[in-house]
C-alpha cells in the first residue's frame, strides 16, 4: 500500500508516495536519488546508513520511510552549503581521517549529531558517539582527530 508522507528533507519540504514497507535508506537511494547515505549491513550494525532525524543520528536502514512524515530529515547531502563544505567534512579531508570513504558518510552523520547535542566532547564522548559506525580502513584515530578538530573549528566560528 501507497501513503504520501510529509518532511523536510535537507532543508526543503518534501511531499511523497510511499510504500508502508519501505526502509528510509531504500527510499532516499532509489527514490530521492540521494546515494550518499551507504547500504551497508541492512541490520543496524554498521553506521553506514546513519542519517538525522530531527538532529538525532538514526540508521536508515531500520526506519521505515513512512516514520519520516512531519519531521526533518538530513542526510550527508545536506551537510554542506552553497557549495561549502561543513567544518566536519573538511577536516576528515584534512586530517585524512578517510580512505576507502564507504563509513565517511554515516561517521559524519554521527558526529554532527555529538556536536548538536554537545559542541565540547572530550575524546571518550567522541569515541562512544561513533561506537555505531564501523570502520575497516583507519583505525578511527584519525576520525577522532578530525571529530575533535571540527568541534574546536565550530566554537571558534560560534564566537566570531
Amino acid at each position: 500500500m501507497k501513503r504520501i508522507i510529509s518532511f523536510k528533507l535537507n532543508g526543503e519540504d518534501v511531499e511523497e508516495y510511499v510504500q508502508d514497507n519501505i526502509t528510509m535508506l531504500d527510499f532516499l537511494r532509489k527514490q530521492m536519488h540521494l546515494t550518499g547515505t551507504k547500504k551497508g549491513c541492512g541490520e543496524g550494525e554498521c553506521g553506514a546508513c546513519t542519517i538525522l532525524l530531527d538532529g538525532a543520528a538514526v540508521d536508515s536502514c531500520l526506519m521505515l520511510a513512512v516514520e519520516a512524515d512531519g519531521h526533518e530529515i538530513v542526510t550527508i547531502e545536506g551537510v554542506q552549503q552553497d557549495g561549502v563544505l561543513h567544518p566536519l567534512q573538511q577536516e576528515f579531508i584534512d586530517k585524512w581521517a578517510l580512505q576507502c570513504g564507504f563509513c565517511t558518510p554515516g561517521m559524519i552523520m554521527s558526529a554532527l549529531s555529538l556536536l548538536h547535542e554537545n559542541p565540547h566532547p572530550t575524546e571518550l564522548e567522541i569515541r562512544d558517539a561513533i561506537a555505531g559506525n564501523l570502520c575497516r580502513c583507519t583505525g578511527y584515530a584519525k576520525i577522532v582527530e578530525a571529530i575533535d578538530s571540527a568541534a574546536k573549528i565550530l566554537e571558534k566560528e560560534a564566537k566570531a
